[in-house]
């Protein structure tokens, strides 16, 4: 079940339906938004989707995604709750890590040779998140598509977020990578007044760098929790892009309430 909270909040962002002429009564969104939910979590073939839970037809659920995410639903629900989380001092803007993950795509797409999966086509998450972990932006590429290509488009993607004292705040204090090494992205960052904390290659890791890693390898972890991202089955990026969204959102849901008891 949506927890009534959650619905609320993404029932104020659901775009309203177009008139027309009268016709059979559409599945409520609610319930749709219970089949997503559902393929989200068990990773199960749309068509194959329990009708008698009364979600509606697989398409049904499948056209209602897309729809919402033309809309924009998802990310503006991410970026609602990021935004609730920074205003009651839950990020932790003094560093931010940046990392890349790759993901088995069984359709066409967005997808590539991935160089470490035996040359098996697949696709990357692309992922910046908080000094805590939490998932600030997700960019999903070809599998060969190199990581420090990501970098400035993940800082550069982090929404300005509102609610505390000053200027909107959009930019870490310093930003953690391993895979990362480029001088003109070093370069790029100082101009945004982010220090650049990256190994070089052929070169030690930077002090106490790979301690750190636990934090983006645990929003990672949490990613995958929901099976339908750990293997790219939706031909379209837009409607991959949506779970993920949806995703990163049911991650910051918990601390968000959290904040409200």
């Amino acid at each position: 079940m949506v927890d009534g909270d959650l619905w609320a909040l993404i029932e104020a962002l659901l775009p309203p339906w177009p008139e027309g002429p009268p016709g059979p009564r559409p599945v409520p969104d609610r319930l749709c938004l219970q089949g997503i939910l559902f393929v989200l979590y068990k990773d199960i073939a749309w068509q194959l989707l329990p009708r008698e839970l009364g979600f509606g037809s697989g398409q049904t659920c499948w056209r209602r995604l897309g729809r919402w995410q033309k809309a924009g639903v998802f990310d503006r629900l991410h970026r609602v709750l990021v935004a609730e989380l920074n205003a009651v001092g839950e990020l932790d803007w003094s560093r931010a890590w940046v990392d890349g993950s790759h993901v088995r795509a069984k359709k066409r797409g967005c997808m590539g040779l991935a160089p470490v999966d035996r040359r098996k086509t697949g696709s990357k998450h692309h992922l910046i998140c908080d000094g805590r972990g939490i998932p600030l932006r997700v960019i999903t590429t070809a599998a060969n598509v190199n990581d420090a290509t990501r970098t400035l488009a993940l800082v550069d993607g982090i929404p300005p977020l509102a609610g505390r004292p000053g200027r909107p705040r959009r930019r870490p204090d310093a930003l953690l990578g391993n895979s990362y090494d480029s001088d003109p992205n070093r370069k790029a960052l100082r101009k945004r007044r982010t220090l650049p904390v990256i190994s070089r290659k052929a070169s030690p890791n930077v002090k106490s760098i790979g301690k750190l890693r636990y934090v983006v390898e645990q929003t990672f972890a949490l990613l995958y929790q929901f099976k339908r991202l750990a293997v790219r089955w939706e031909r379209r990026t837009e409607l991959h892009d949506a779970f993920v969204s949806l995703a990163c959102s049911l991650i910051c849901y918990p601390r968000f309430k959290k904040t409200r008891t």
